[in-house]
């Protein structure tokens, strides 16, 4: 627990010094999509669910966000909306996908998310088709000028914390060690009395409803929002991100995101680098760090201070 507490103190002070040291869309960036591998980690490492849709969350509510500041509404009724939108959206596609396991658990939210990107390549008036939305309105938020991308990055950072916070509050709480144990065992949990398909159910809401949220910021933050939003290869980045910073740790899917997208910033001039470097990386993970960056680095610290027996 001591060590938890310790990782969220460094995670926040790295998030607050993040816009000095690297360029701050680049950080906005890693503050977006870290609370997205977040919301992502709550059906993954928590119910043991693989989700290849969540990218239909996140990007269904930047196109409702964009299309929310188009129409000249505030930067937070926006945002609001853009996760509404997110949770809407969850509540068929977790009712229908939670009923299965697996693999058949992940090629039906693999489904939902293609369904989803058909559309929005359809609904062209909404989503700009294959050219996306660029040069959105970015009305300040809290008083905050946008257009200022250090300044809007510190008010967003708030709104992302609160984000963080109820993922931290979902996980280690009763319904939490509910999730766990629905993830382990689910003929054992359903013995004692839970209903696993609830229990799956409102995960899926929140961890939907969080990636929105994600997907809202990235949104207003950059004042664009491009075609692979609501692509099956987003919801592969996520997934990447999160097995690579530790699945199961809270803190370690935002570590990943960062991983990769420095990798990928530093790497941006050599295009075809990126995939080879990125996908060394997870391998090297994979090979030495089975639990993930931070996961590993959590157990050996636990292994050290662990009461000796």
């Amino acid at each position: 627990m001591k060590s938890f507490w310790i990782g969220r103190v460094v995670l926040l002070l790295l998030f607050c010094i993040l816009p000095w040291i690297i360029y701050p869309p680049i950080a906005l960036d890693i503050l977006a999509f870290g609370l997205f591998a977040t919301a992502f980690d709550i059906v993954f490492g928590y119910l043991g669910l693989l989700s290849f849709g969540h990218a239909a969350f996140w990007g269904t509510s930047a196109y409702v966000t964009a299309n929310m500041l188009q129409r000249g509404h505030s930067a937070p009724l926006a945002i609001l909306c853009g996760m509404l939108s997110a949770l809407l959206l969850s509540l068929p596609m977790g009712f229908l996908s939670i009923r299965s396991v697996g693999i058949y658990f992940s090629m039906i939210t693999l489904a939902f998310g293609q369904m989803i990107d058909f559309i929005a390549k359809q609904a062209e008036d909404y989503t700009g088709g294959d050219n996306g939305l660029p040069g959105l309105p970015q009305p300040p938020l809290f008083g905050v000028d946008l257009s200022n991308t250090r300044h809007g990055y510190y008010v967003l950072l708030l709104i992302a914390i609160a984000g963080f916070v109820v993922a931290a509050r979902t996980v280690h709480s009763p319904f939490g060690r509910v999730m766990v144990a629905i993830r382990d065992n689910e003929t054992r949990a359903q013995s004692v009395g839970y209903d696993p398909l609830r229990y799956k159910l409102i995960a899926f809401v929140i961890s939907a409803s969080l990636s929105g949220l994600a997907g809202a910021i990235f949104c207003v933050g950059h004042g664009v929002v491009s075609l692979d939003v609501v692509n099956w290869t987003t919801s592969g980045l996520v997934v990447m991100m999160t097995l690579l910073g530790g699945s199961g740790t809270l803190l370690g899917p935002a570590v990943g995101a960062a991983i990769v997208l420095l990798l990928r910033d530093l790497l941006a001039t050599h295009a075809g680098a990126v995939g080879v470097v990125t996908g060394l990386v997870f391998v090297l993970t994979v090979l030495f760090f089975r639990k993930g960056v931070v996961g590993t680095l959590l157990h050996q610290w636990e292994r050290r201070h662990a009461p000796q027996g």
